[in-house]
């Protein structure tokens, strides 16, 4: 057989076993091992095998993911995401939708602290859903605006996932945090602008709070949450600023979200317990990941497919912007089928070539695979944040659910479309990075 079809079958049999649930990073492991074994020697197998360990391991770069996974444990495991709602709720609350809009700002600053989707999601569910069911709003309604704030999570600084793109395709991680920011923001507000649609067409669906809140309960409803807000500020500012590199960041955020949680006598010690063992669990896993697509990614170098397809997509006489939409509809596709970081080490070891010698910017479509991965979180059979909330809300089918995030897909795509016609919005701020 020759190089390229040991290759293809390869990245079908990685394919089949994550499917049928085996670890994403042991699945990348076996496929890649067995690979670079078969394509030059079992000896050259095993020695690549060590060599991908103590490569990625010894990357201090990396040392960012577990410094700002930590600080996330720390402020998720404080009670955080309530005062945060609360805050939120306060100032926009009395809007039409209100409580919605609020679930969707909250979710925006908590993402900003947490960089996870499933965490975000989870906790505005416990917290906000209970609230906007006891102001009469329609469930499926409520359980769509929280879907949609869970997505923030992946976009928005320090998105856990774009550090990962950026280790799989050595883009510079500090430059990447920076260029999810806009894009964040412009995807929070035009959430908000959507909830205020939706109820404007259908009121009844969210009926309007009463109750008024006085200019001092609004600045007083910050004390709770501004020292969070703060570490944020530090960490990418001082990313964004050149004082910091994206670990160094990291390495303050995480300690200042320690001593600030101490100081505001809300982390404990079984909060504290937990927070190092869910960062040290998701820490390992990462790093297996890594660890795995190293050595999957040499496995494909050998069989020569990026090689091959870089160099027949330079000979067609096609648009670009075509190629890249066909990429990104594959994206689509497997992301109702497949976890982002399981599509994105299965995919960028042939798609990032591609994309650069088509002559795109490899930061920019980081941002774009991401917000199109983000579409997968919502849509069926996967619809991993769906799936979270109903498992929170056990009275409302999954299908209704399905249904009430269909406009927040909707957005999302033309979001997308937005951000291919105008790149600027991704790499604006990060090329004004000192």
């Amino acid at each position: 057989m020759s190089p390229e079809l040991i290759g293809v079958i390869g990245i079908v049999l990685l394919l089949a076993l994550i499917l049928l649930r085996m670890s994403v990073g042991l699945s990348l492991f076996l496929v890649g091992f067995v690979g670079v074994s078969w394509l030059s020697d079992w000896n050259v197998g095993l020695s690549q095998l060590g060599s991908s360990a103590f490569g990625t391991g010894n990357n201090y770069g990396l040392s960012v993911i577990p410094l700002f996974i930590l600080m996330g444990m720390f402020m998720s495991n404080t009670g955080l995401g309530k005062d945060l709602f609360n805050a939120v709720d306060k100032w926009i609350g009395h809007l039409r939708g209100g409580l919605a809009i609020a679930t969707v700002g909250a979710s925006s600053i908590f993402a900003a602290i947490s960089g996870s989707s499933n965490a975000t999601t989870a906790t505005l569910a416990k917290i906000a859903i209970p609230e906007m069911k006891e102001y009469k709003y329609k469930t499926t309604f409520s359980t769509a605006a929280v879907a949609a704030g869970g997505t923030l999570g992946i976009l928005i600084p320090p998105s856990v996932i774009l550090i990962l793109y950026g280790a799989l395709t050595s883009e510079p991680i500090g430059p990447l945090l920076i260029g999810g920011l806009i894009p964040g923001i412009i995807m929070t507000i035009l959430f908000m602008i959507m909830i205020n649609i939706q109820v404007r067409l259908d009121p009844s669906i969210a009926p309007r709070k009463k109750e008024s809140v006085t200019t001092k309960e609004k600045f007083q409803s910050l004390k709770s949450v501004w020292p969070f807000l703060l570490i944020f500020a530090i960490s990418i500012g001082g990313i964004y600023f050149g004082v910091f590199t994206p670990s160094e960041a990291g390495g303050i955020g995480a300690i200042g979200a320690f001593f600030l949680t101490l100081i505001t006598k809300r982390l404990n010690f079984s909060g504290l317990l937990s927070s190092l063992d869910e960062t040290l669990r998701l820490t390992v896993m990462l790093f297996l990941i890594l660890i795995g697509a190293s050595l999957f990614g040499k496995f494909l170098a050998l069989s020569q497919i990026p090689m091959y397809l870089t160099t027949t997509v330079g000979t067609l006489d096609v648009s670009p912007y075509l190629i890249l939409a066909m990429i990104l509809v594959v994206y689509f596709i497997l992301g109702m089928f497949l976890e982002g970081i399981a599509i994105m080490v299965l995919t960028l070891p042939i798609v990032y070539p591609l994309i650069t010698q088509l002559g795109f910017n490899g930061l920019w479509f980081g941002i774009i695979m991401v917000m199109v991965l983000n579409i997968g979180v919502l849509t069926p059979p996967l619809g991993l944040s769906v799936y979270i909330i109903s498992g929170v809300v056990k009275d409302v089918p999954i299908e209704k659910i399905f249904k009430g995030v269909i406009p927040s897909v909707i957005t999302m795509i033309v979001f997308t479309i937005i951000l291919i016609i105008f790149p600027e919005i991704v790499t604006y701020l990060p090329s004004l990075i000192k």
